[in-house]
C-alpha cells in the first residue's frame, strides 16, 4: 500500500514556515503544502473532523455506517414496479435474485445503516482511499481554482466497484449461496465481483459485453485470475442473448442485454443469485464510503466544495461521492454545485425521458422510474464501456428532478483530451470513465481562470485505465473518433418504453 501512503490525505503533519519573519503552518495533502487555517465544521452525521498538528495524528476512519439519502429527501422516490402486473414490487419478488438483507437495504428509509465487521475489513485493504489536489494539473491550466480528486483507483481491482461487491458476496455468503451471477461493461464490476468472490469462497459467472469483451481483454484475464468464468454477450448460453444474436449477429452487445443474461441465469437455479454493479439503491448505499470519507479529508483541510463533479452511467460512483454532500446541502452546511457528466453517444440524463422502464432489454427486471433511452436502445461501443447504459440509476433521476444537481454530456475525444493532460500532470492513467468527469473539471477550472474565481472544485477519479491503454492507443494514433447518439434510434427505442403511469 506505498501508493495510498504516499498519496493520501489522511495522514496530516505541519511544517514551520521557511521565513523567520512568520509563524504560518503548513498542512500536506500528499506532496501538496496548504497555507489554511482548518475549519471544524460539525457534519450532519455527527463528525466532526480536525487536522492533527502532530505528526503521528491517526489517519481518518473509515466509515462505520453506509448512508441512504432517501431519508433525507423530501419527496421519496417512486416505487418499482412489478415487470407483469404493474404493481409495487413486494420484498418476496425480489428473492429470486437477492438475499434478504439487500432486499431490506434496497427498500430501507433509515438514515444510516451499519456495516458489518467483516467487510470493513476487507475495505482496510484500501481504504481510506486518497484525497489528491491537483495542483500540476491547475499549474498547466493556469486556472486560480484549487481542484481535488478523490482517488478509488487503489482498490484491488483498481476502482470504486469493490465497495460493494464486497458487501454483496457477503451477504450472499451469509445465506449459503454458492454461486453468483453478474454483468460488466468494461469489467471494473465482473473484476471486482470476481475479487470478492475469491474471499468468501463463493462461485462467479460473469456476462461482460461483446464490445468490451473484445477491447479490455486483460480485465477479462483478470477476472479469470481470481477464478471467474467469463462470457462474451450476447451468448448462446440464454434466450436472452440467442434472441439478440437472431436478429443481429454482430452485435456489440450493451448493459442491459447482459443483465438480461445474468438475471436469466440467477431466476432459473435456485442456488444462484445475481448482483448488480450499480443503479440500485442498496448499491449506491453501499459507494457511500467514498463521500464519507471525503466529507472528512475536505474539512480536516479546511475546504469546502464548490463544485462536485462525477462521472455516470448507471450512477453508483457519482453517488458515492455525491450524496452525504447532498445531505450537507440539505442540512444548509454547504451549497456546491453538483454536476453529473455522462457519454454524448449514451445521454440519459440530458436527453432521456423521465419514465417507468425496464432495466434490462429483455424486460425481465422490474421496471423503474428513471431517465433512460428505452430498453432497447444500444449505444455505441464507445471506449467507456462503463457508462454505456441505456438508463440511470432511478434515485440519482429522482434527485435530478427535484433539481438537487445537474447533467451535462460530453464527446470522447475532449474527454480523452482531458485525460491526457491529467496523465501527464497528476501521473495517474484514468479509466476511460472517469475521463468524462476530468473533460468537465478542466472546462470548469477554465472558466475560472477567466472569470478569476478561486472555486474548490473535487471530482471523483473512480478508477485507474491501465487496462484500457488500447483506447489511449487509439487516442493517440489518431483512430479515436465521436461517436453520438442518432435521434432516430433514440426515439425508435422509446417508442417501446411500456406506458405505466405516476
Amino acid at each position: 500500500m506505498a501508493t495510498q501512503s504516499l498519496f493520501t490525505a489522511n495522514s496530516l503533519h505541519t511544517e514551520p514556515s521557511s521565513s523567520p519573519h512568520t509563524k504560518v503552518e503548513k498542512k500536506w495533502l500528499g506532496f501538496i503544502a496548504l497555507d489554511r487555517k482548518p475549519m471544524h465544521l460539525r457534519l450532519s452525521n455527527g463528525c466532526r473532523a480536525r487536522a492533527s498538528l502532530n505528526a503521528d495524528s491517526k489517519s481518518i476512519e473509515i466509515p462505520r455506517q453506509w448512508y441512504n439519502l432517501i431519508a433525507d429527501l423530501p419527496v421519496k422516490p417512486p416505487p418499482p414496479l412489478h415487470p407483469k402486473t404493474f404493481e409495487p414490487i413486494k420484498p418476496e419478488d425480489l428473492s429470486p435474485l437477492f438475499p434478504d438483507e439487500l432486499i431490506k437495504q434496497e427498500a430501507s428509509n433509515e438514515r444510516f445503516i451499519d456495516i458489518p465487521d467483516e467487510v470493513r475489513d476487507v475495505y482496510k485493504l484500501w481504504r481510506p482511499s486518497p484525497l489528491i489536489r491537483a495542483k500540476r494539473l491547475e499549474k498547466l491550466l493556469d486556472t486560480p481554482a484549487r481542484i481535488y480528486y478523490k482517488y478509488e483507483g487503489v482498490s484491488p481491482a483498481g476502482s470504486h466497484k469493490p465497495n460493494s461487491a464486497v458487501p454483496q458476496v457477503w451477504y450472499n455468503a451469509q445465506e449459503g449461496i454458492k454461486r453468483v451471477v453478474t454483468e460488466t461493461g468494461a469489467g471494473q464490476w465482473g473484476s471486482a465481483l470476481a475479487f470478492a468472490c475469491t474471499l468468501f469462497d463463493v462461485e462467479c459467472e460473469v456476462w461482460q459485453v461483446r464490445a468490451s469483451f473484445d477491447q479490455k481483454p486483460y480485465r477479462r484475464l483478470m477476472m479469470q485470475t481470481w477464478g471467474a468464468k467469463v462470457y462474451p454477450s450476447p451468448s448462446t448460453l440464454t434466450e436472452a442473448g440467442r434472441k439478440i444474436l437472431q436478429m443481429d449477429p454482430s452485435s456489440p452487445g450493451s448493459l442491459g442485454i447482459a443483465i438480461s443474461e445474468a438475471v436469466e441465469i440467477a431466476a432459473m437455479n435456485g442456488d444462484t443469485k445475481y448482483c448488480l454493479g450499480s443503479v440500485l439503491n442498496h448499491v449506491l448505499l453501499h459507494q457511500t464510503v467514498i463521500g464519507e470519507e471525503c466529507l472528512k479529508q475536505m474539512e480536516a483541510i479546511g475546504e469546502v466544495p464548490d463544485v462536485i463533479i462525477g462521472c455516470t452511467g448507471g450512477g453508483s460512483n457519482f453517488a458515492g461521492l455525491s450524496f452525504p454532500f447532498i445531505r450537507e446541502k440539505l442540512k444548509g452546511k454547504m451549497n456546491p454545485v453538483i454536476r453529473a457528466v455522462e457519454p454524448a453517444a449514451c445521454p440519459s440524463l440530458t436527453k432521456g425521458v423521465y419514465a417507468y422502464d425496464y432495466g434490462d432489454t429483455a424486460g425481465l427486471t422490474p421496471l423503474m422510474k428513471m431517465h433512460t433511452l428505452g430498453h432497447d436502445f444500444i449505444p455505441d461501443p464507445i471506449h467507456a464501456g462503463g457508462l454505456r447504459y441505456h438508463g440511470m440509476s432511478p434515485l440519482i433521476s429522482h434527485v435530478y428532478e427535484l433539481g438537487y444537481m445537474e447533467a451535462i454530456s460530453i464527446p470522447q475525444i475532449e474527454c480523452f483530451q482531458g485525460a491526457i493532460k491529467f496523465a501527464r500532470t497528476e501521473g495517474l492513467i484514468p479509466a476511460p470513465e472517469p475521463t468524462h468527469a476530468i473533460a468537465a473539471t478542466i472546462r470548469e477550472a477554465q472558466k475560472c481562470r477567466e472569470t478569476g474565481e478561486a472555486k474548490v472544485i473535487l471530482t471523483a477519479m473512480c478508477g485507474h485505465g491501465h487496462f484500457d491503454l488500447p483506447a489511449y492507443e487509439n487516442y493517440l494514433r489518431g483512430n479515436l473518433v465521436d461517436l453520438s447518439f442518432e435521434e432516430e434510434k433514440i426515439q425508435a427505442s422509446l417508442a417501446s418504453v411500456p406506458k405505466v403511469g405516476g
